[in-house]
């Protein structure tokens, strides 16, 4: 496999700020050394790929994931929009029983660049509330260095990626979206997929396709 080969994103100096109308891409080494605190992928020594599910709960999109991961006995990590976990708290459960890790996505899905650094905080525990860990990702890819710092010191981990399907992007490319993520996935891999309505029909495309592939090749998947 020829990593130089995946796509790249390109990216300011500060704040971070990973574009989302860029197509699939893996993060460029550079950018993990311009943010060395915040986590792109996770050691190990084993075929295991973090798969990752932003924006949920919802009520079509999330129990069709569950139905997707269950006959490759795939475990996820589900950063999820506080105000959906109060508003389906059901199928919150459902993912706890099923062996998913539930990670934070603020409460109201915020863009960091547009909001206080208090506020921000403020509303990540917020939907703390909903979770048993300390795992975050900042909707959009956006926080400042600011915001960074002061959830790192409130004991938040904040998880970045290593890939990203955009499988929320209306005129995806879904074969070039597939074919970039099976040919750039690697062990410790993290992969994002949205379990929303805007993405669904892109990753309903994707994601078998994409299990049974890495299930072939020997890979399996795991939550953090």
């Amino acid at each position: 496999m020829d990593l130089d080969s995946c796509p790249k994103c390109a990216f300011p100096a500060s704040p971070l700020h990973l574009h989302p109308l860029f197509t699939p891409y893996r993060v460029p080494s550079l950018l993990k050394r311009l943010y060395p605190g915040l986590v792109w992928d996770i050691p190990v020594k084993d075929k295991h790929i973090f798969l990752t599910f932003d924006d949920g709960p919802h009520p079509v999109a999330t129990p069709w994931v569950l139905e997707t991961l269950a006959p490759f006995q795939a475990k996820a990590t589900f950063f999820c929009v506080g105000e959906n976990v109060s508003r389906y708290p059901e199928i919150a459960e459902q993912l706890k029983s099923a062996g998913h890790s539930i990670g934070n996505h603020t409460y109201n899905h915020l863009k960091g660049w547009n909001v206080p650094d208090q506020e921000y905080l403020v509303n990540t525990r917020k939907a703390g509330e909903n979770t048993s860990n300390k795992l975050f990702r900042p909707p959009y890819g956006r926080i400042r260095r600011s915001q960074a710092k002061m959830l790192q010191e409130d004991g938040f981990r904040i998880i970045m990626w290593s890939l990203l399907s955009c499988d929320y992007l209306q005129k995806l490319n879904r074969e070039q979206s597939l074919n970039t993520l099976c040919r750039c996935s690697k062990p410790g891999s993290l992969v994002v997929f949205h379990d929303s309505a805007r993405a669904l029909e892109n990753m309903q495309w994707i994601l078998p396709r994409y299990l049974q592939e890495m299930h072939d090749r020997g890979f399996t998947f795991a939550a953090l």
